[in-house]
This record gives C-alpha cells, sequence and structure tokens, in this order.
C-alpha cells in the first residue's frame, strides 16, 4: 500500500525559481526511504510540501490514498505526518515530559493521554529517554530520541527524518538506525533525507534521487550501487577514493600549549589543548559538536579570547592578538557556517575584499578593477557557477558558495589553513571538489587544521587525528593507528 504518493508536485517561486519540476514517486507503507540529491535540487521544499509548511504550485499530493490539502504543518500533523528537523524544535529549559505534552496539547490530547501513549511507545519501540531530565541536560542523541518520541505521541503514520545523523556519534547512528528498523518493522513508513551514500546503503529499503528539481530515478537500494547513486544525483561520475601522495611533514607552523578557552556561557569550553600542525600534514579534530572544538579554532583565529595558553604561528606568539593580525602571519580560515565567511547581501567582488583588503586598497582608496580580475579568476579556477560577479553571494548554491570561499582565502597563498566542517551539507560532487583542494594544499607544503564530525572526512583527509571530548583533547595519533570503533568510543568519551 502507497503511503504517500507525489504526482507532478511542482514548485515556483515568486521570483521564477522552479524548485520542483513535476516530482512523480510513491513511497511504501512500512519501508525506510532514502531521499537523496544535491544542494538545491528539491529534497526540502518537496518535504516542506508533504509537511504543509509551504503550498506547491501544482500537483498532487496523496497521503494513504487520501488527497491531502494541508493548510499548516498542524493539519499534517493530524493526517498523520510527522517530521524530525536538523536543528531541534525543543524547550531547553523543560523537561522531557513537559516538551512532549506541549507539543501534543495542540492537537487535543490531554496530559494523561499523553502520557499512557508515551509508556507504551517507549516500551514498544525502545526508546528510552528520561522524562524528568531538563533537555538542557542531555546529550545530543537523545534530544533526537525526544523529537522522534513528540512525533510518534502525536500518532505520526508517516516520519520524515531531515539529516538525522549530522550531530551524533557512530554509536549514536547505530542506535538510531536500530530503532529505525524497529519502527519500521512496526509498520511506520520512514522517509530518509541524507547526503551520506553509506548511510543510504545501509538504512534505507529504497531510494528515489532528484536532481534540478526533477526525479531521476527510484531504486530498490540493494539494486544500485554507490557509484550509480552519486551519477543520478550529479550526472556524472564521482571518485570516492582521493589519491594521496606521501609527504614528510616539515617545520611546525601552528602550535597551541595548555589553551583555555570559555564559552559564551562563561563555562571552560577548551580545557587546556595542545596541539602541533606542521608542514606538509593535515590534522583533523574529531568530535562531536558542542565539545569545545568551534572555541578552539576562534581563539587561534582571533575572534575569541583565549584565557590561558599559548598560540604561535610561524614561531610567533600570537595568543589574543586581532583577527587581523594573525591573517597577516599567513592564516586562512574557513569557518563551519558560510554566513561567517561571507557577506550574503554583497557580490562576489566585495566579498573577495572583505579578508584582503590591504592587498586591493592604495590608500584609502580600494582598487575594484583588480578585485574584480582576482573574484573573476577564483570564480574560473574553483568552477563557481555564477551568471554574474554582480550576483549576491546568497543567491549561489551552498556547494558554490563553499567552493568560493575556498577560492578566496586559498588564492592568498597561506602558511596555514583551518578548516571548520569544509563539506558540511555539500553534494557529493561538491564534497569530491572541496576535498581533492584540501588535499593539494597539504601536498603543496601547506600546514592544514581539519575540523569535521564527518569521521568519512576525517580518515580520508588526515595524517594525524585529535579527539575532543568535553573540551579537551583525550587521543591523539597517526591516523592509521584509530579504527572506527575505537575513534566513535572515544568520540562519547570512552577511553578504554
Amino acid at each position: 500500500m502507497e503511503a504517500v504518493s507525489f504526482e507532478e508536485v511542482r514548485k515556483v517561486y515568486p521570483d521564477g525559481t522552479y524548485a520542483l519540476k513535476g516530482v512523480s514517486f510513491s513511497v511504501e507503507q512500512g519501508e525506510i526511504h532514502g531521499l537523496l540529491g544535491e544542494n538545491g535540487a528539491g529534497k526540502t521544499t518537496l518535504m516542506r510540501i508533504l509537511y504543509g509548511e509551504i503550498k506547491p504550485t501544482g500537483g498532487r499530493i496523496k497521503v494513504f490514498g487520501r488527497e491531502a490539502r494541508f493548510s499548516g504543518p498542524w493539519d499534517a500533523i493530524k493526517a498523520g505526518i510527522g517530521m524530525v528537523y536538523q536543528k531541534f524544535s525543543l524547550v531547553e529549559g523543560f523537561t522531557v515530559m513537559e516538551n512532549i505534552v506541549l507539543s501534543s496539547t495542540r492537537i487535543g490530547m490531554d496530559e494523561r493521554a499523553v502520557r499512557k501513549r508515551l509508556d507504551y511507545l517507549i516500551e514498544a519501540t525502545g526508546l528510552k529517554v528520561p522524562l524528568d531530565q531538563e533537555v538542557s541536560n542531555l546529550p545530543v542523541g537523545m534530544r533526537q530520541r525526544v523529537e522522534i518520541l513528540k512525533a510518534l505521541v502525536r500518532e505520526a503514520k508517516v516520519l520524515i527524518l531531515d539529516e538525522p545523523t549530522s550531530v551524533l556519534t557512530p554509536l549514536e547512528v547505530r542506535d538510531l538506525f536500530k530503532v529505525l528498523r524497529r519502527l519500521r518493522d512496526d509498520g511506520l513508513t520512514i522517509i530518509f533525507i541524507t547526503h551520506k551514500l553509506k548511510e543510504v546503503r545501509e538504512i534505507t529499503d529504497r531510494v528515489t534521487v532528484l536532481r534540478r528539481g526533477r526525479v531521476v530515478g527510484t531504486h530498490r537500494t540493494e539494486e544500485v550501487s554507490d557509484v550509480e547513486l552519486a551519477r543520478m544525483m550529479v550526472g556524472r561520475e564521482v571518485l570516492f577514493q582521493l589519491s594521496r601522495k606521501k609527504v614528510s611533514p616539515g617545520r611546525p607552523v601552528l602550535k597551541v600549549k595548555d589553551l583555555w578557552v570559555e564559552g559564551d556561557d562563561g563555562v571552560w569550553a577548551v580545557k587546556g589543548a595542545s596541539l602541533t600542525v606542521r608542514e606538509g600534514e593535515i590534522v583533523g579534530i574529531a568530535g562531536v559538536q558542542g565539545n569545545g572544538q568551534k572555541e578552539l579554532v576562534e581563539a587561534i583565529v582571533g575572534i575569541r579570547k583565549a584565557q590561558r595558553g599559548q598560540v604561535i604561528i610561524g614561531g610567533e606568539e600570537l595568543t589574543g592578538r586581532a583577527t587581523r593580525e594573525v591573517y597577516d602571519r599567513g592564516l586562512a580560515y574557513i569557518p563551519d557556517l558560510r554566513p561567517v565567511g561571507l557577506v550574503m547581501e554583497m557580490n562576489l567582488v566585495e566579498n573577495v575584499v572583505l579578508t584582503r583588503i590591504k592587498e586591493f586598497s592604495s590608500g584609502p582608496v580600494i582598487e575594484w578593477g583588480r578585485a574584480r580580475e582576482e573574484a573573476d579568476k577564483i570564480v574560473k579556477s574553483f568552477n563557481v557557477l555564477v551568471d554574474s560577479l554582480n550576483t549576491p553571494v546568497g543567491r549561489l548554491s551552498g556547494g558554490n558558495q563553499q567552493k568560493f570561499m575556498l577560492g578566496r582565502e586559498i588564492s592568498r597563498n597561506p602558511s596555514l589553513v583551518i578548516a571548520s566542517e569544509p563539506t558540511h551539507g555539500l553534494d557529493v560532487a561538491a564534497t569530491e571538489y572541496v576535498r581533492k583542494k584540501i588535499l593539494e594544499l597539504r601536498d603543496s607544503g601547506k600546514a592544514i587544521l581539519l575540523v569535521s564530525t564527518d569521521l568519512d572526512e576525517v580518515f580520508q583527509l588526515s595524517d594525524r587525528i585529535a579527539v575532543m571530548y568535553e573540551g579537551k583533547i583525550i587521543a591523539e595519533g597517526p591516523s592509521e593507528s584509530f579504527s572506527l570503533e575505537r575513534i566513535g568510543l572515544l568520540m562519547g568519551g570512552v577511553r578504554a
């Protein structure tokens, strides 16, 4: 039986952008259905239409055989649709129980009914959560369980999961997949959005690929290879193994000694971290988000004050120096959020000048002609797809924004590159491109500090790996000395 069917669904935005161009496919009841596609392929738009957040321009959606015309998410919820976003919608100061009651009373359930259904679900699904704990005290994996329970308490029959593993440790991913299989076996229909082909292979029964607003194909997962899926997504062959040259690391470029950094809440986020990055090597920092990686990087770059310890770049202590001074010593920084590194309202030429203003200035005057030439060079060298250099950066796809930011930074010929989550949210083609560029930088003798929650990326690129947990570097060594299982345990705080 079809749980959801999409029939020629179209979406055209007011500016004339076609997000969906007649999408048709079906999701069977009691299956885990993967949804793949590049950034801008239409995955999120399609799911937001199913969830009642936005309205389609044309076409039909049927839910269990009945045409769905939702005026908002609450209509979708009443029809049995649940959605768990990457960013959770939980009230941190409330307990788990209070959060679930809050979301359920809006559809007419009283607290007694919520409690009764919750007790049943926890027993039936294995989704055990501490109901009386405040959400703010829970790890990320447990918060995700709360979000899933919220949807199930409201009697969701179709559950949409948007990149559900992006903030989980490998052990939490394993636990999540166990729960999803159990829910599927109990008859729940799950739509699983991910850009990770390995996850599609491991957890889905069937997979649909979108490209540029159209369905390229739907297949049983066991009958299609990763290479075929990647080709369907991007329209060409994609390399899955990047060649790595043997390079002997040179002199130390970055030294961090016993660094202590406070978080935004005044609590220690980095607790005595020490590491060294040499010429011609990539040091990868692995860890679940929120374990001090962000604060460590910001202290090195000069965005955040370090309370104790030292940051030494090129033999010169730069602890507490302004970001501009650190940049002048040969740093290039690729932040984890594109809106941090780029001003979305500015065009490409203006964004080139942002971190290179001295280079394009003659006294108080900016030489816009030279800046335009540089922007054009970056666009051509890094395959940035854009109609005009005058286009605001915010109109580029995520992958093209990332390639442009990478091009701007490394075109300065830095000695040290700090790349934080450089491929997060990118499709396989953009990911392949960015990772190749990072390896090229390393092969040319640059020192690279890579911060990534993607363990495949850490293993694929790093010469040495450091694992951060609760503000401390709890393990460090050559990448070949770590197994996936060991690093997963370390990310969860298990040192043995």
